[in-house]
Order: structure tokens, then C-alpha cells, then sequence
């Protein structure tokens, strides 16, 4: 690895509760904030892993984030924004005390270009390759889940389908049936050409236009690009998957099989699935630790909008939820 690049991975950065706008914070400001990079094999394919934490101190509690369709890992959940903090949702909870973990899908970011789409099933599986790294770095197999848009898909699909890791399960622009979802329509017309290649072009005006297609005034003008100059050294093409399976395979989850506590977000402004597909899914959710949370001021992509601590303040809320007591028959007192 590089001095540059060992620099930008090892760094203290500001990200303690802030205004909506807050300040770029010095190193001297905040405790300090340390990253590391791992390989995960999934069957051949190299699966690159991400983490940060604090330099000092035992962690509260491992946190992994699942990332969607069109950013890689570092994109969606590390990013540096000039002039600004707390942009970074990794940074955000590390100074929290969580251990927090990424990664880029098959096709995504650092990880292994293949030959195929990188669809739902193969990013739930490339969670499984993952797991075996976290395992062996922190002996833990139970880790808390927060995936957004298409990773929410992803996450809630590894949740049905491997429990045993999944302690706790969060989403955020999550869609179940695509049940009258305007985005989905839009997406529905070009369908032909998702279907005709594994990967589709990305610019930075697509880059832009998620920030602008649900609402203008939830993100900073300026974001677009910034994430167009972030992701666009990868190349100038994505996987076509997620958004194959997401006009012509939902659902992809069964509700009735996420046997964890579950938190579902739901921004203002998000056009892809409407309330009542979000609320069917959520009331078949059998444990009764549920939350479904509507938060004002955001539109899809949550975790980058100006009102953003809003969103963090939901999310820490559900991790640190209090254990559930019970009155057991004798009235005596017992944990659940």
C-alpha cells in the first residue's frame, strides 16, 4: 500500500454530533479513527473487505453496511466531503464505539470483475464470504446489518437465508414487492438494455440525478459530483443486477423469515416503494421488536442528505435499544 493511500485509510476524522452543515473537524478534535482492508474469497471471486474503529478501546458492538446498486462500499458509506464532516456513516459510528464494516460486491469497487451481474443472491452470498472475515478478526458470527436500496434487499435476503448471523436488521430505502414504485416504473422502460449487458454506464450526471429525482433540496447541490469523482475511478460502468431483479423479481425477501428485531426507514421524499408496500412487509415481520421510522427532510440515499442525523439518531436508537424484560409468574423479575 502506498503513503497516500496508508494516510487516507488511517486517519482521525471529525464526525462527533453536529449541525446539518458542520464544520471539517482537525484530528485533534475527535479520538481517532483507524481503517484496515481484508480479501474475502467467495468461490474464487476476491471480495474486498473494509473496517474502521477506534485506535483505542474495545468496541461496543460490530455493524456492518450493506451498500446498493450504483456505489461501491467506501463510496456510499466512508465519504470525505471538503469543507464538511460527518459525511462518513463509518467514521459516524466507529467514534460511537462501534466496529464497522463494508465491502465492495462482486463487480463493485476494488472487488473482482467477473462475467456476471451481481445480483441480489450473489450479494447475500457475498456476505456469507464476508462473515468469515469478520469471524476470524473479531470472533463474532452475530453482527448487526444496515443495508440501503438495493443493500437492503441484499441484507434482508442474507437475513432470511443465513439468521445466525444477523442480531439485529436495518433498511433504508428498501422496496418489497415494487408495487406501484415510481422509480421502479422509470426503471421498468429500459429494462431491454439492463437485460442486454451485465454492466450499464454510469456518468456524473446519472451521479447527480440521484440526488434530484425524488426531491432537490434533501442533498447538497455539490454532492453529485462529488460521488461521481469518488466512484468513477473504477470505471465508467456498473452491475446491471439488482436493478434486473428489482423490476422483475421482487419480492426477494419473506418477512415471515427475518426472525431478528428489524428497524425500517422510510425518507420523506423516496420514490421506490410506496408506504403501503413497506407497511404490508413490515407487519408480516414476526418479531415484535419492529420499528418503521418516516423521517422528514430526507429523500433516497438517506445516509448523504443534509438532515442525515436525523437518520443516525433512528438508527443508534434501534442498536442501543434496552433489553426486554419480562415479569415472569411469580412477578419475579426476568430478561427476555
Amino acid at each position: 500500500m502506498n503513503e497516500q493511500r496508508r494516510n487516507a485509510l488511517i486517519a482521525g476524522l471529525g464526525l462527533a454530533a453536529a449541525p446539518v452543515l458542520p464544520r471539517a473537524e482537525t484530528a485533534h478534535d475527535t479520538p481517532r479513527v483507524v481503517a484496515e482492508e481484508y480479501w474475502a474469497d467467495k468461490k474464487g471471486v476476491k471480495l474486498w473487505v473494509y473496517r474502521k474503529r477506534l485506535f483505542e478501546g474495545k468496541p461496543r458492538a460490530q455493524l456492518f453496511l450493506v451498500h446498493g446498486s450504483s456505489y461501491s462500499g467506501k463510496t456510499m458509506y466512508d465519504l470525505q466531503v471538503p469543507g464538511r464532516s460527518d459525511y462518513s456513516m463509518m467514521d459516524h459510528f466507529a467514534r460511537l464505539g462501534y466496529d464497522v464494516w463494508t465491502m465492495d460486491h462482486e463487480g463493485y469497487g476494488h472487488s473482482e470483475r467477473t462475467s456476471g451481474n451481481s445480483d441480489v443472491q450473489s450479494g447475500a452470498d457475498d456476505l456469507a464470504a464476508a462473515m468469515a472475515v469478520v469471524e476470524k478478526a473479531t470472533g463474532n458470527a452475530r453482527l448487526a446489518f444496515f443495508g440501503q436500496s438495493s443493500g437492503a434487499l441484499r441484507a434482508a435476503r442474507f437475513a432470511n437465508q443465513h439468521p445466525q448471523h444477523v442480531e439485529r436488521l436495518a433498511l433504508d430505502a428498501f422496496v418489497w414487492t415494487g408495487k406501484d414504485s415510481p422509480t421502479l416504473a422509470e426503471r421498468a422502460k429500459k429494462l431491454p438494455e439492463y437485460q442486454a449487458s451485465n454492466r450499464r454506464k454510469v456518468s456524473a450526471e446519472f451521479y447527480r440525478s440521484i440526488f434530484t429525482r425524488d426531491h432537490s433540496g434533501a442533498a447538497e447541490p455539490m454532492l453529485g459530483d462529488i460521488v461521481a469523482k469518488e466512484e468513477m475511478q473504477y470505471g465508467d460502468t456498473v452491475p446491471t443486477g439488482t436493478y434486473v431483479d428489482m423490476t422483475t423479481k421482487l419480492p426477494l425477501v419473506d418477512p415471515e423469515k427475518v426472525s431478528c428485531p428489524v428497524l425500517i426507514c422510510r425518507a420523506e421524499h423516496d420514490g421506490i416503494a410506496t408506504d403501503e408496500d413497506i407497511l404490508a412487509f413490515w407487519a408480516k415481520l414476526p418479531n415484535a421488536d419492529k420499528q418503521l421510522v418516516k423521517i422528514a427532510g430526507l429523500a433516497h440515499t438517506a445516509i448523504l442528505g443534509v438532515n442525515r442525523g436525523r437518520f443516525y439518531h433512528a438508527l443508534e436508537g434501534f442498536l442501543t435499544m434496552p433489553a426486554r424484560i419480562d415479569l415472569g409468574k411469580d412477578h419475579g423479575v426476568s430478561h427476555g
